[in-house]
């Protein structure tokens, strides 16, 4: 009887929150158009703190049979390949295969418990996102050339949830939640069962955001990857973001690595920008005060370059959830170079080195955007490009591939990974649908 009444209670506690929730969440909503919250100069309007945060995530309904996502006018969408296990990232390999990541969180200590906990994990359930890990990398080869890959099979199994891949003089090297490892690379190889190179170790532990990217530099002697933070803002205190939220660079000669960029709470998408060689990325922004902040962006790199997480954003405004503060680290904190827009999950970054998409596109950035869950209405949810002139951002966003989200307000995909095929096609990974999509300019179909 005594374990009936607990339950009871406990099913009778959680009935009130969820609908406390949505009571918090429907009071609680952008003020700015988020048309607005995109380029060098977003709006930023003051926060807005709730005791609960503001909780609309679109429920993920896969894809029916027949239904694609909604190119933009000029364009073609297709399915390059599906029957994927929540495909997180891609590389395309010199020879026109495609390595995808196929991946979720690794198996980690909790970081917090109570509402908190809870809510993440309603998120991430109705999302799609709470599924165990593949922790493999696929290989996925259009021999053909008709713009769908016929073959598709296991290329490395056994690693710990991998995302990024970058391949340097015959090596490939993976980005694992734990740190980089190197396999040996045969062009043309459809398998590898070499055991991993240890490269180096990278934070793991609580992995708040268990993503990381690798990156080798042009010159072939070093590697970046990105570490995202233990937290939303630091709740779990500064220690565990020891070495956390930042860029490392790893010289390959000597195995040593450094701190390139810190205060970039969950970096992705790491790439070389054309025009500037200048190293990019994208940065997923804090949550929980208000849908009109902050927004994610894309920015350069610099060496040495503080970014503000978690004592400030876009610069030096401060954020006042922080204690002890640290006026000293906002004094120095470089302003991002474009921003994103509030909530939209920009998680994948490549810059178009093709020629498919016309000269006005040359060297512009394809962005992935994951989607929202804190902010009302939803943000995100599909693949935008950003015009690039000499090196920087020139211009708007335009929607390349939207329809992610349905009219019944579900969502069928979520885009991450961006990479350009050999062909100059744009490759998406879509992890919520478990495929891989393809858009081409009209006219230069297979």
């Amino acid at each position: 009887m005594k374990k009936f009444l607990i339950a009871s209670l406990v099913i009778v506690i959680l009935i009130a929150v969820a609908g406390a929730v949505v009571v918090f969440s429907s009071r609680e909503q952008a003020t700015v158009a988020i048309e607005d919250q995109y380029g060098p100069n977003p709006t930023l309007p003051e926060p807005d703190p709730r005791l609960l945060p503001t909780v609309h995530q679109a429920k993920a309904v896969p894809w029916k049979e027949g239904e694609i996502p909604t190119p933009a006018k000029g364009y073609v969408v297709t399915l390059f390949a599906d029957g994927l296990d929540h495909p997180r990232w891609l590389h395309v390999l010199p020879n026109g295969d495609v390595l995808v990541a196929e991946s979720n969180k690794p198996p980690q200590e909790e970081s917090s418990v109570g509402i908190r906990r809870w809510v993440a994990q309603l998120v991430m359930g109705s999302a799609g996102a709470d599924t165990p890990s593949a922790n493999r990398i696929s290989i996925l080869r259009d021999a053909d050339g008709d713009g769908s890959a016929e073959f598709k099979q296991p290329f490395i199994t056994g690693l710990m949830s991998p995302f990024g891949m970058t391949l340097l003089n015959d090596k490939l090297y993976v980005a694992n939640a734990d740190g980089i490892v190197a396999f040996p690379y045969t062009e043309g190889a459809t398998e590898i069962a070499a055991q991993p190179e240890q490269v180096t170790d990278l934070p793991a532990g609580l992995n708040h955001h268990w993503t990381k990217d690798v990156r080798a530099s042009p010159d072939g002697t070093k590697l970046y990857a990105t570490v995202g933070s233990n937290s939303n803002v630091g709740e779990n205190g500064m220690d565990v973001e020891e070495g956390r939220a930042a860029v490392y660079e790893i010289d390959l000669a000597s195995g040593k690595k450094r701190l390139f960029a810190t205060g970039l709470r969950n970096p992705n998408g790491l790439s070389w920008q054309p025009d500037s060689g200048k190293l990019w990325v994208v940065v997923n922004e804090r949550d929980e005060i208000g849908s009109d902040l902050v927004p994610d962006y894309m920015t350069s790199v610099e060496d040495g370059a503080f970014y503000g997480w978690p004592y400030s954003y876009f610069g030096q405004i401060v954020d006042d959830r922080i204690e002890p503060p640290r006026p000293d680290l906002v004094a120095k904190a470089v302003k991002p170079d474009y921003a994103l827009g509030s909530h939209t999950a920009s998680l994948g970054l490549t810059f178009n080195t093709g020629e498919m998409f016309g000269p006005e596109m040359k060297n512009g950035a394809f962005i992935g955007q994951h989607g929202s869950w804190n902010r009302m209405p939803r943000s995100g949810y599909k693949v935008v490009f950003v015009p690039f002139n000499a090196g920087e951002p020139s211009g708007p966003p335009k929607d390349i591939l939207t329809g992610f989200l349905r009219p019944d307000d579900t969502a069928a995909g979520r885009p991450v990974g961006v990479a350009i095929g050999r062909d100059g096609s744009l490759l998406i990974a879509d992890d919520v649908g478990d495929k891989v999509w393809r858009v081409a300019s009209e006219g230069q179909q297979p």
